[in-house]
């Protein structure tokens, strides 16, 4: 436990806050340690007391979020198709490799599919189990096969539950790591609480089940509070191998359902860097955080079938980087306080340079372009230049890569959780900064351990390491609004740490001279117990209101759709149209596709670019010509994409595109002077006419108030139109 304690020899006194009294030491470790027959019935009975109270949370999350999902959709009472169309855009990808294995004649037949896939892609056969993280689905299809429940639970169930099920994972991860910062099950308690009062901003499972982050992120909580774990104090060398061995699972288990992960440890790697740096953990802890994430990530390469992405990640370029030039420079601290600092830059811009040589040399060695767009779209988001790149400027475009929108603290603050969030934040900031001066100062004392002198300042290891946890990631989420979900739970618990831990209270304490062991006991119990009552007060009736909403799924004109191309289409009929829709195609009708939204490969960025070339100012025969290149037999054009009004001029799919080809584009506005009039008229909208040359080359099969569907014509002039003619 971080405490700010009075020196050996005060014998109670309260000699002012000063350097010899800011101390971060360490605390009990009652929930960790084996319970024996020393160990007090008090004892016994708090920590049975916090795992029941840990474990009703996250039960409570998960019935919460399954309410809701139920309510919002009665999900319970619509039809199969219904059911299917609420997966959303890429959740409707993933869920429909669980419905193909769950539907092969066997375990081995539907394996086997999967690696030589050939509907999602039109033309192309692709290995799905490397391409997609999909061994969730995987593994539940195969579940829900063995186990004797098919004759009371649907499939569908069995998936969403297990979702929802995970949510409770991740409460009780988040439960456990604020537990034991603060050596308080209370602080579980706030967590919890917090964690579900603020849904709107720590998860959007209810809405988006299938999505990587809600399978990825309660095991990388489970792994943040391993981590924890292994970091606190006095931990005996054989625990100290055991929770290595549950971080090491946890991240397997993270990176291996999160196609994202390789940019999280990335971020992980970089905060452990730090903490090295500064000189509060050990070479042995620092060399085993890096290790996992390396066997980790080669564990996900090999069971991804050489997923060339993994290893032309940062991370493990970092990590490598970061090893060999710690092996070779020696005496990295040692020396004065200047001559620290100066190594530490050099080495810092050692690691940077020859991280960046590896990756560079990886990439050109793997002739890896996957990731290529992130980077473009990171290198755009910064001003690092102006791009007019369709697939940065997708992401550019879209609301949930943006800014964090200022709104979230006023959330945030209405649940009372972003205020001692803050106080905690600033108060450990500046002791972190102060504990770093002194390992700077006074070489080989209080080397972050909690065992140094008591005249010098230090800090826990497992609480530096979650404060710089939650610093790297809300700069992360600061930048980029999606990622706010990998801050906003760590938040519940480091806030709910400062509410009940020793460190800010202690401090305030010593300010007004009133710090004695049972001021502080007192505070620290005394105030979680009136926030979780003004918390009750003041939002269990909204709870209870928002559960009582029902609403029911309502989208006849999606419903009609996959009705017809059910019925009326032959089984291999390949489709064209935008990413959202035909994962939603393959779900309910099992059709063949030209793209899909798993976005990462290159050669299906270029597809996409040439499918929705429908929505740009083209010919008729340039795109007749580039559908047939994919294979496409159908085209679906969506009225809300060609009169799209959501976004502005300029982040309109229609105006990426025409900025993509150097065209001016359509509708009020300023355009850039070297765009040029386009000689035709765009085709969503031209195509409607019904004329030549449009009915030339395609035929209206299908309509509706929101979707179009044409046929592509197999016409005799067919070579003439695919060479541009």
């Amino acid at each position: 436990m971080t405490a700010l304690r009075q020196r050996k020899g005060s014998k109670g006194k309260d000699p002012g806050l000063d350097a010899q009294n800011l101390r971060c030491d360490h605390a009990p470790e009652d929930a960790l340690k084996p319970i024996s027959a020393g160990t007090s019935w008090w004892t016994v009975l708090n920590v049975v007391s916090g795992s029941t109270v840990g474990v009703s949370l996250g039960l409570l999350c998960c019935v919460y979020v399954a309410t809701l999902h139920e309510n919002d959709l009665w999900f319970s009472n619509i039809k199969e198709v219904e059911r299917e169309i609420s997966f959303r855009t890429e959740c409707g990808l993933y869920y429909s490799y669980y419905k193909q294995m769950l539907r092969a004649p066997s375990i081995q037949e539907g394996l086997y599919e999967l690696i030589n896939d050939n509907t999602t892609e039109s033309k192309r056969t692709i290995n799905i189990l490397q391409r997609m993280n999909i061994y969730q689905e995987v593994l539940l299809s195969i579940l829900y096969r063995i186990l004797p429940i098919q004759d009371y639970l649907e499939p569908v169930y069995f998936y969403i539950y297990t979702v929802f099920a995970l949510q409770a994972v991740y409460v009780l991860g988040l439960f456990l790591t604020s537990w034991m910062l603060s050596d308080s099950w209370l602080a579980g308690a706030l967590t919890g609480v917090w964690y579900i009062l603020n849904r709107v901003d720590t998860t959007r499972v209810e809405f988006t089940i299938s999505l990587r982050e809600n399978w990825s992120l309660p095991f990388f909580a489970l792994q943040v509070a391993a981590i924890t774990c292994y970091l606190r104090p006095q931990l005996r060398p054989l625990h100290q191998r055991v929770v290595l061995w549950l971080v090491f699972v946890c991240t397997l288990c993270f990176c291996l359902t999160w196609q994202f992960n390789q940019f999280i440890l990335l971020v992980q790697a970089l905060l452990i860097f730090t903490l090295d740096a500064l000189d509060f953990l050990t070479a042995e802890q620092v060399t085993s955080l890096y290790l996992v994430q390396v066997v980790s990530l080669l564990c996900v390469w090999t069971l991804q079938f050489c997923n060339s992405m993994i290893l032309g990640s940062l991370v493990l370029s970092f990590i490598v980087a970061v090893l060999f030039i710690k092996h070779f420079q020696t005496g990295l601290k040692t020396g004065s306080c200047v001559a620290r600092v100066a190594k530490l830059a050099l080495h810092a811009c050692l690691v940077l340079t020859l991280t960046f040589i590896i990756n560079y040399s990886a990439k050109r060695i793997l002739q890896l372009r996957s990731d290529e767009h992130i980077f473009k779209f990171i290198k755009a988001k910064f001003g690092l230049g102006a791009t007019r790149d369709f697939d940065a400027s997708l992401y550019l475009c879209e609301e949930a890569f943006g800014l964090l929108p200022l709104d979230t603290f006023d959330r945030l603050g209405g649940t009372l959780l972003v205020y001692p969030y803050l106080c905690t934040l600033s108060v450990l900031i500046i002791v972190l900064a102060l504990a770093a001066f002194t390992n700077f100062r006074e070489t080989g004392l209080g080397r972050g351990t909690g065992e140094g002198d008591d005249s010098t300042f230090t800090m826990r290891p497992d609480i530096a390491y979650n404060l710089l946890h939650t610093v790297f990631f809300g700069l992360l989420a600061f930048s980029t609004m999606r990622m706010k979900y990998l801050w906003t739970g760590h938040m519940c618990a480091f806030a709910a740490f400062g509410v009940c831990g020793k460190e800010v209270w202690a401090l305030c304490l010593r300010v007004i001279h009133c710090n004695t062991t049972a001021k502080l006991r007192l505070i620290r119990y005394f105030v979680p117990i009136v926030v979780l009552a003004f918390l009750y007060y003041k939002f269990w009736p909204k709870l209870m209101e928002e559960l009582s909403e029902l609403r029911e799924f309502y989208d006849p004109d999606t419903v009609e759709l996959m009705t017809w191309i059910s019925s009326k289409t032959p089984k291999r009929a390949v489709f064209a149209g935008s990413m959202q829709l035909l994962a939603g195609i393959k779900l309910c009708t099992g059709r063949v596709l030209t793209n899909h939204p798993h976005y990462e490969d290159q050669e299906l960025r270029e597809r996409t670019k040439q499918v929705y070339q429908v929505y740009a100012q083209q010919s008729a025969e340039e795109v007749y010509r580039l559908l047939r290149s994919v294979g496409a037999d159908y085209v679906i054009l969506e009225d809300s994409i060609c009169y799209e009004r959501r976004h502005s001029q300029g982040c309109r799919l229609r105006d990426l595109l025409d900025l993509a080809n150097g065209h001016i584009m359509d509708g009020p506005g300023e355009n850039d002077p070297d765009l040029v009039l386009a000689p035709h008229p765009r085709f969503c909208q031209a195509i409607k006419t019904g004329e030549p040359p449009y009915s030339t080359f395609f035929t209206r099969v299908f309509q509706n108030k929101t979707f179009h569907i044409y046929r592509l014509k197999k016409t005799k002039k067919k070579s003439k139109a695919d060479s541009g003619v």
